[in-house]
C-alpha cells in the first residue's frame, strides 16, 4: 500500500471565489485547497444537494501518461467519480458525476503532478443535460482554478 504524501500548505486553506451565471441562473463558486483534497462547490440559492469525489491519482502512471497525451475535451478513462452524498435519481448522479470528472480531468490535464482528490459539490437548481448548461459549469470553475 502506497503512504500518503502530506504536502506542506499554508493554514488556512488557499481559497477563490468567483460567480457567474449557469443555464441562466446566478451560481456561486468556491475552491479551497487542502493538502489532500480540492473541494469545488457550485451553489444557487444558497444550497449544495450532491456531493461527489474523484481520486486524480490513478492506479498506474502509465495510465495518466497515455490518457495525458490526448488533448480532447473528453473526461480522462482511469478517473472514477463516486456519489458521497445525494444523488437525486439516476439521472441527476450521472450527469454529476459527469461534471465531476469533467473537472477533474481539466485539473489532471493542468498539473499532470496533481494526486489530490477533487471532491464537488453542487446545488444546482435545474441539473439537465444541456450543451450550454454544461459549459457554463466548466467556464466557471476554470475561473477558480
Amino acid at each position: 500500500m502506497e503512504s500518503a504524501q502530506i504536502l506542506d500548505e499554508p493554514f488556512p486553506a488557499a481559497s477563490k471565489s468567483a460567480t457567474g451565471q449557469i443555464d441562466g441562473v446566478s451560481t456561486e463558486a468556491t475552491a479551497l485547497f487542502f493538502a489532500d483534497r480540492i473541494l469545488i462547490t457550485l451553489c444557487q440559492e444558497g444550497r449544495l444537494s450532491q456531493w461527489i469525489q474523484v481520486p486524480l491519482s490513478a492506479p498506474s502512471p502509465a495510465v495518466v501518461d497515455m490518457a495525458l497525451a490526448n488533448e480532447s475535451l473528453l473526461p480522462m478513462s482511469h478517473l472514477t467519480p463516486r456519489t458521497l452524498l445525494g444523488g437525486g435519481g439516476e439521472e441527476r448522479e450521472s450527469l454529476g458525476q459527469l461534471y465531476a470528472v469533467q473537472i477533474a480531468s481539466y485539473i489532471a490535464r493542468r498539473d499532470s503532478a496533481e494526486r489530490r482528490t477533487l471532491v464537488l459539490g453542487l446545488g444546482l437548481q435545474k441539473l439537465r443535460p444541456d450543451r450550454e448548461a454544461f459549459f457554463d459549469v466548466l467556464e466557471l470553475v476554470q475561473k477558480l482554478l
